[in-house]
Formats: structure tokens, C-alpha cells, sequence
């Protein structure tokens, strides 16, 4: 035990956050600010102060912020991340002497009590802070102690109402004695992403499709479909594997386990001749086409997503270089990837319990570094849940440790805690249960997990209405309306959303059988020529709502999100504020696709910054209509049918 250690009577508990006693790091963005607290406290009456401690994990020198009391021995502070990378923070507490001084000789001054003595404890604090300083606060200090040894008929003048100076008070707390202070334990850490990380807006194309009809697309054609997209207000363009694809038990269209010439197989089955993870598909074009397509659509503002899908092919190289990657089953043969009873013959799943795990892991983050140097800076997951955690952990740990501007999405559908244990191992954004809560219900109870719970800390969730796999029940049979309204809820209730066009922007509907959420000739297995211009389309209503995204900072983070409650199930209202209050979003959505439906929405006007005694204006961003509501309480009725959704901005 250090000399002091026994002498230490601040008591630090309770930190938050901290994930999982500190296992984990929680996540910010740049510019972000990170709210500390924590339970502090120590032994008898005395006062006590503390500090959040925090700097970049690649500098020595500490940066520290003022704690501040709640109640209960409650603490709280706040700071401000400002560049990528690794943060660590921590807590000191200390008792402080000279505070439980002052508020003691305030109490004996109203009392009338003799203090000279008092008077020289406090010149010995002060004159012990002077010590602790240098230059003219050093000089300042003595000259206080002097005043303060002078007694009570001098300090009387100076100090007003029996009180201290502020001056001093001030010059005293620049200079505190933290020879016995306090550090909790554990040093926590925060990963800070860019601000993409935040903020992004995602749109998932397959590129064979891209081309003139009946002909196999091309980087080139991408490029010719990138104006479009931009119209419509993406930032992110994702693409199913771009590698080749396999021959062996190739799937046809509509997932038929016999596949005709002409089919062209699934992306995701990885793997040729031509090569494997860091090979273009021939058809789609060459490395240099493809760095191409990337720096135009840059040109754009768009930056080029790339799925990761660590799964191969029968015809995968790894398959004849690296057998000992993959499974053996008794029969010598290598066994396929199933889902009883489901079989997909076509994909091989990697074997992470491999005794070459080491060789095996080098080669798979090679695989992230060859596309880095394309120029990719943002990678979809596919299926992360089917891999081990382990290699996640330590493969975005390597990466982001040289690229801290890399985004990982990790597209996995299945138990919360799985979800939740990827999003710890350092996923930037996470897939969520949006694409199946449909009810008020279902969608604030799931939202307020999301965003009012600790999961805020670790889990940015990633909005998906739909994708090649999910064909939702609710798009199915709501026609129009419900692509409207479910868009309208990804983009207002989360920052970061995306969708599978242009099935989602021609509101295609049609499943594979009654009850499944395939879609009939569903792009995984065929190209498909799709109308952009269909009479159906809703890509202006796209459009319009990422652009009124773009235009307010309230949309533009997963901060802030607040419930209104609505006396008709059908209909949600929640708002969203930046923490200045500048920015006060209303949003008002028809959960019925098919009947108009009304009702009376609460505000709590207090909690938005309105004043209750004035009017407060709202114009909606849809549709350019004003509103003057008052009070509390107000009606709302929405057509689906005509705009199943209100976006206010809100002011008075």
C-alpha cells in the first residue's frame, strides 16, 4: 500500500457510463459531448470536490473538467470529444478543505460565535494554496492570507453578509490539494467515430442491375444511376459483393437449387476462377473501373459501402489453398452452410475453431485492407453473429487502431444480446427490430430502449424498412401509404437509415408465397430491370424527407428523441431538439396505411422550451402548410392515403 493510501477518504462508485465494468468503450462522434456520473462521497461532514479526467488514448496529458453536485452524493460532469480515435476517462475526488472551512465560518460569522482562530486556519488553507501556485496568483494568494491573519474587524469589510470573496474562492479552486485525492480504478474508454458515424443516409443497389435491360450492369452503368441517388438524398452507397461468383450448386432464379446457363448466381456466394474477396466479378468490370466509380461518386457526396461476407464459394481459392479453413465432414466432404431445413449448398461457412485460426484471422482483416486501398472506407457485415466474436474484437480493433474513419454496419438479425455484444466489439452501427415494430406501442417501448436506456452508450442503430432478404408483411398489403410512412418513421426516428432500392422507391410488394418475406423474383438470384420513373414511385417524397433531414440538426442524431402521447393507437408523435433548443422537430405519422385516422396530441411544453401563455407556429416540411396550436393539447388528422406523415419544425 502507498504511503498515502490509507489517508484517501473519498469514496468513488456508480460511475456511468461504463459498459459492462468497463470492458467495453462507449461510442461519440467527434464534437460530441460525453456526460459523466458518478457516486461520491466520504466519511464525516467534510465538503469534497472532483474532476472527470479524459485525453486522447495517444496523448500522455490529462485534460480535466469540474464535477458538480446532484443529490444524494450524486456528481456530474460533461466534455467534449474533438478527434478520432481512442478517449479515456476516469474520476478524482478529494475532500476539499478550504470549501468545508468556508461554509463552517459562515455558519459561526451568522451565529455570532468568536472566530479569530478561524480566521488563522483559513490563512494557513490559503497560504498552503499559495504554495501550490506560481507567478501573480502565488502573490495574490499570500496577500490574501495576510488579510484573512488579520482577523475579524478587517475581514469584515471584505467579506460582505459574512461570506468569502469569490475572488478568492476562485484563485483557492485553481490551486486544490490533491495530495490524498481519489481516482477511481478503472480508466474507461470511448471509441469517437466521424461524423458519419452519426449521421448517414444509406441506399443498398445491386449493380448487375444497373444496366440497359437483359444486359449484366457495370461499374460505368453505377455511374450513370448516380445522379438519381443523389437526387433522392443518399450519402451512402451500398453494394452487395462485388467479387466473383461461384459455379458449384449455383442457385437459380427465385432460389431454385438448379440453376440454367444464363443464371447469374448469388453475390454472396463468393468465389471463382477469377478469385476470391479481392477480385472484381469480370462482368461488373476491373479493379480500375471500380476505383473509378468511387471517386465519382465522391463527386457526388456519396461514399461507396462494400458488403463483407466472410463466406466462400465450392470454387473459392481459400477452399484448395486453405482446406483447413473449412469444416470436414466424415465423408471428406466439406460441409455447406444450413439452416435446417433450409440448405445452401452454394456457400462454404468458414471454420473460426480451426487450429490455423491465426493465419486465418491475418488473412481475413487483409481482406478489409485491400478494399481500404481502393478507397472504401465503409464496410456492411453480413451476418456477424455467424462468426466468432473473438475475431470481430480484435479485426476492428486492428483496423481502426491505423483507420479510426473506418464505419463497420453489422447486418445481424437475431437475439438482442448478440446484437448487443456486437455493437460492444466495436461495430460502428448495428441492424435493429425496426423493420418489424409496426404498432404505437411496439415502436416507443422499442425506441426508448434504444435511446433512453444504457444501450445508447454502445448500440447505433441503423433504420432498415426493408432489404433483399426482408420483404415485410406490412409493405405487403399497405400499398403506397406504407412505404411512405415507414420511411418517414426510419428517417425522423433514427439518425442513420437505409434502404433496398429501387424495390423500396417503386414499392414493390410482392412476395415469393402467401406468408413469406422473400420477395418474388427477388434480386438476389436474377438481375431485374426496374422502372425508375413508374407512376408508383415514391422517390420525391424520398427526396424531400432527406433533404429536410440535411437541413436540421435535430434529425441528425439519435439525441433528444421524445415520445407525445396520442389518444388514437394509430397514430405516433414524437419530437426531436438539438441540446441548444434551436432546432425543435415535430413529427406526426399515420401508422394505418389504408384509413384516415385522427386524434388529440400532449405536449409537454415546458420539456420543449414553449411557453405555455403564447402560440407556438408549426410548418410542415411535407407539404409547405402552417399551423397556430395552443396549449398543451392539439388535433391532428392524417389521409394516408393523401400524406400518411407530418415533419413540423416547431417555433413561437
Amino acid at each position: 500500500m502507498l504511503p498515502t493510501e490509507g489517508r484517501r477518504r473519498v469514496q468513488i462508485e456508480g460511475v456511468s457510463p461504463e459498459i459492462d465494468g468497463g470492458r467495453f468503450p462507449i461510442k461519440r462522434t467527434i464534437g460530441e459531448k460525453v456526460h459523466v456520473e458518478a457516486d461520491m462521497f466520504c466519511d464525516s461532514h467534510d465538503a469534497i470536490a472532483g474532476v472527470i479526467l479524459y485525453r486522447p488514448e495517444s496523448s500522455e496529458q490529462w485534460l480535466e473538467t469540474p464535477l458538480s453536485p446532484l443529490v444524494n452524493d450524486r456528481w456530474q460532469g460533461e466534455f467534449t470529444v474533438s478527434e478520432k480515435g481512442r478517449y479515456l476517462y476516469t474520476v478524482m475526488g478529494w475532500v476539499d478543505h478550504f470549501k468545508s472551512w468556508r461554509r463552517d465560518m459562515a455558519k459561526k460569522l451568522d451565529a455570532g460565535q468568536e472566530v479569530s482562530v478561524d480566521w488563522l486556519i483559513g490563512a494557513e488553507l490559503v497560504e498552503q494554496a499559495s504554495k501550490r501556485a506560481s507567478g501573480n496568483d502565488a502573490q495574490q494568494l499570500k496577500a490574501w492570507a495576510q488579510k484573512l491573519r488579520a482577523g475579524e474587524k478587517q475581514n469584515s469589510a471584505l467579506l460582505p453578509d459574512n461570506t468569502l470573496a469569490q475572488e478568492l474562492v476562485a484563485l483557492v479552486d485553481k490551486y486544490p490539494d490533491r495530495e490524498l485525492a481519489t481516482t477511481y480504478e478503472k480508466t474507461l474508454q470511448i471509441t469517437v467515430d466521424r461524423e458519419k458515424a452519426r449521421f448517414s443516409t444509406w441506399y443498398e443497389m445491386f449493380p448487375r442491375s444497373c444496366g440497359e435491360p437483359g444486359k449484366h450492369g457495370t461499374f460505368s452503368d453505377c455511374e450513370a444511376r448516380l445522379p438519381y441517388i443523389a437526387y433522392m438524398g443518399f450519402d451512402v452507397l451500398y453494394l452487395p459483393p462485388i467479387h466473383p461468383i461461384g459455379i458449384t450448386f449455383r442457385k437459380g432464379k427465385n432460389n431454385v437449387t438448379k440453376a440454367e446457363l444464363e443464371d447469374v448466381g448469388v453475390p454472396w456466394g463468393i468465389g471463382g476462377p477469377e478469385g476470391g474477396h479481392k477480385a472484381v466479378n469480370p462482368k461488373l468490370g476491373t479493379l480500375e473501373d471500380f476505383r473509378s466509380f468511387v471517386s465519382k461518386a465522391a463527386e457526388y457526396g456519396i461514399e461507396i459501402a462494400l458488403d463483407l461476407a466472410y463466406q466462400c464459394s465450392p470454387d473459392h481459392p481459400y477452399v484448395k489453398e486453405h482446406p483447413q479453413w473449412f469444416k470436414h465432414r466424415p465423408d471428406g466432404t466439406i460441409q455447406y452452410a444450413e439452416n435446417p431445413p433450409k440448405k445452401y449448398q452454394d456457400i462454404y461457412p468458414i471454420d473460426f475453431e480451426t487450429e490455423d485460426w491465426q493465419n486465418l484471422w491475418e488473412e481475413l482483416k487483409s481482406v478489409v485492407l485491400f478494399w481500404i486501398d481502393q478507397g472504401v472506407r465503409i464496410f456492411r457485415v453480413d451476418n456477424p453473429h455467424t462468426k466468432s466474436f473473438n475475431f470481430w474484437e480484435w479485426m476492428i480493433g486492428e483496423i481502426k487502431q491505423e483507420y479510426p474513419d473506418i464505419i463497420f454496419l453489422s447486418e445481424s438479425f437475431t437475439r438482442p444480446k448478440v446484437m448487443y455484444r456486437l455493437a460492444k466489439l466495436g461495430f460502428t452501427h448495428s441492424y435493429t427490430y425496426f423493420t418489424w415494430r409496426n404498432t404505437q406501442w411496439e415502436l416507443t417501448e422499442y425506441f426508448k430502449e434504444l435511446t433512453q436506456t444504457e444501450v445508447r452508450e454502445f448500440f447505433r442503430p441503423n433504420l432498415w424498412p426493408n432489404t433483399p432478404d426482408i420483404l415485410p408483411e406490412f409493405l405487403q398489403h399497405g400499398g403506397q401509404p406504407a412505404f411512405k410512412l415507414r420511411l418517414a418513421l426510419a428517417a425522423t426516428l433514427g439518425a442513420n437509415y437505409g434502404i433496398y432500392g429501387p424495390a423500396y422507391e417503386v414499392c414493390e410488394n410482392r412476395p415469393l408465397r402467401e406468408k413469406s418475406e422473400e420477395y418474388l423474383d427477388s434480386e438476389k438470384y436474377q438481375m431485374r430491370d426496374w422502372d425508375l420513373d413508374s407512376p408508383y414511385s415514391i422517390k420525391s417524397w424520398i427526396s424531400r424527407i432527406n433533404h429536410i433531414r440535411r437541413d436540421h440538426p435535430a434529425l441528425q442524431s439519435d439525441k433528444g428523441l421524445r415520445f407525445h402521447s396520442v389518444n388514437n393507437e394509430q397514430i405516433i408523435g414524437y419530437s426531436k431538439q438539438t441540446e441548444d433548443l434551436k432546432d425543435l422537430m415535430l413529427m406526426v405519422v399515420n401508422l394505418d396505411p389504408h384509413y384516415t385516422q385522427s386524434g388529440w396530441i400532449h405536449l409537454s411544453l415546458g420539456s420543449l422550451g414553449l411557453k405555455p401563455d403564447k402560440p407556438y407556429y408549426l410548418f410542415d416540411l411535407l407539404n409547405d402548410a402552417q399551423y397556430t396550436w395552443w396549449g398543451e393539447y392539439n388535433y391532428v388528422e392524417l389521409n394516408p392515403h393523401v400524406t400518411p406523415a407530418h415533419i413540423f419544425v416547431v417555433r413561437q
